[in-house]
C-alpha cells in the first residue's frame, strides 16, 4: 500500500493542463487567457469577456459585433422548458429549476448528438443565453407576474436585468451587473468547472456537464456564501444591532461569518475588490448606503481579529441586494456568468480528451482482511 498522504480536498494538486484562466493566490492575481481581472473589469463587457474564454484572445470590434449578435438570438426557450417552469412548485429553490431546466434543455437543443467542437460551441451561445432566460423567469412566474420577453437589442447584463424586473435598467445598474458577470466568468478548477469536467471527460455531452456543475455550484460550501452574507446583514438589521458587536458574539460562540477567506488567496479577491467599490456607488445611487455600510464595518473587524480578507462573495451580497435581486436568485446569477467559463472548460476537455481517473488513498482495513462466513458473524 502506498504511503503518500493525499491532500484532504485535493488542495494543492494539479489535475489538469489548462489555457483558460491562471491564478496567483499569494500575489492576488487572477487573469483570464493571461488578462488580468482588473483590466476586463475596468475595460471590458461580458460579451467580450466570454468571447476571450472561447477563442482564447480578445475580438476584433466586426468580431465582438457578431458575437453579441449571435447571443443575443439565442434567447429562445422551446415551450416544454417554459411549461416546466410553470409546473414547478413555486416553492421550489430557483437552483432545482435551473438545474432541471438545463438538463431538460438539451432534449430540445438541435445539436443534441453532436459533440464537436463548432457543436459544442453553438450549445455554449444557447446555455448562456438560456440560463439566463430561466433565472428570470422562473422568478416572475412564482411571483405571478407576467413573463417579460427578450429584447434583442441590449446587453447580456441589461436583458437579464431588464426580463427579471421588468423595466429598462439604469446604466449604473448595467454596468455594475456587467463587472459581476465578468468577476465570475471563471476560477480555474473550481468544485463546479471540475465537476464540469469530469463530466464531459467520459465524452458526454454539454448539457450533461453543465448540468453536473449547477449541481456542484449548488452546494453552500461553492455558491451559496453570498447568500449566507446577506442573510447576515438582515439578521443584524432586525436586531437594531451594531454590527461590529453582532459578529464579535458570533466569534464568541464559535460560528463562522460567510464571505471570508479562500482557499486559494492569500492576500485580496481581488473580485472583492471591484464589488466593494461596486456596493458602494450602487448604495449612494440608490440613496441607501445601509448595506455597504454595514459591510464595510464587518470587513474591517474581521480583518483585524482574524487577519481574514473578504472574498468575492462578501461584498456581491450587499450589491445584488442592491439591484433589487431576491437572496435566493444569488446562487443562480452565479451560474447566469460561471456558464461562460464551464463552457470553456467542456470544450478544452473535448478538444484534448483523457478521462479523468484519478486513485484514492486506502485507509480501510489492512488487506488481506478475512472473511467470515456468515453463519460464524
Amino acid at each position: 500500500m502506498s504511503t503518500v498522504v493525499a491532500p484532504k480536498g485535493l488542495e494543492g494538486i494539479v489535475a489538469t493542463t489548462s489555457s483558460i484562466c491562471w491564478i496567483d493566490g499569494d500575489a492576488g492575481v487572477l487573469s483570464y487567457r493571461g488578462i488580468d481581472i482588473h483590466e476586463l473589469a475596468s475595460k471590458s463587457t461580458f460579451e467580450e469577456t466570454t468571447y476571450l474564454l472561447w477563442n482564447g484572445r480578445l475580438p476584433s470590434g466586426s468580431e465582438l459585433k457578431a458575437f453579441s449578435a449571435e447571443l443575443a438570438a439565442a434567447r429562445v426557450l422551446d415551450p416544454k422548458i417554459i411549461d416546466l417552469l410553470k409546473s414547478v412548485p413555486t416553492s421550489a429553490s430557483p437552483m432545482e429549476v435551473l438545474r432541471t431546466a438545463v438538463s431538460l434543455a438539451s432534449i430540445y437543443d438541435v445539436d443534441e448528438k453532436d459533440s464537436s467542437h463548432d457543436a459544442n460551441v453553438r450549445k455554449s451561445f444557447r446555455l448562456t443565453a438560456q440560463i439566463a432566460m430561466i433565472v428570470a423567469l422562473f422568478d416572475r412566474i412564482r411571483k405571478g407576474k407576467e413573463i417579460v420577453e427578450a429584447d434583442k437589442s441590449l446587453s447580456h447584463a441589461a436583458n437579464f436585468l431588464w426580463m427579471l424586473n421588468g423595466e429598462k435598467p439604469s446604466e449604473t445598474a448595467t454596468n455594475a451587473f456587467d463587472i459581476a458577470l465578468i468577476l465570475h466568468a471563471d476560477h480555474e478548477l473550481n468544485a463546479s468547472t471540475f465537476a464540469a469536467r469530469v463530466i464531459a471527460a467520459t465524452l458526454s455531452d454539454m448539457h450533461s456537464a453543465i448540468t453536473g456543475a449547477i449541481g456542484a455550484l449548488k452546494g453552500p460550501l461553492h455558491g451559496g456564501a453570498n447568500e449566507a452574507t446577506m442573510k447576515l446583514l438582515y439578521a443584524i438589521d432586525e436586531a437594531g444591532a451594531d454590527p461590529v458587536e453582532y459578529v464579535r458574539n458570533m466569534f464568541a460562540t464559535k460560528q463562522k461569518i460567510s464571505g471570508f477567506g479562500h482557499r486559494v488567496y492569500h492576500t485580496e479577491d481581488p473580485r472583492a475588490t471591484h464589488l466593494r467599490r461596486m456596493s458602494g456607488e450602487l448604495g449612494a445611487a440608490a440613496g441607501n448606503t445601509k448595506w455597504f455600510d454595514m459591510s464595510q464595518k464587518i470587513e474591517a473587524f474581521v480583518k483585524s481579529e482574524k487577519k481574514l480578507n473578504a472574498n468575492v462573495d462578501f461584498y456581491s451580497a450587499s450589491t445584488y441586494t442592491t439591484l433589487g435581486i431576491d437572496i435566493d436568485l444569488f446562487t443562480p446569477i452565479f451560474a447566469i456568468s460561471r456558464i461562460s467559463g464551464w463552457a470553456a472548460h467542456v470544450i478544452e476537455q473535448h478538444d484534448d480528451n483523457r478521462l479523468i481517473r484519478p486513485r484514492a488513498e486506502y485507509t480501510g482495513p489492512a488487506y488481506p482482511a478475512p472473511y467470515t462466513p456468515i453463519e460464524s458473524r
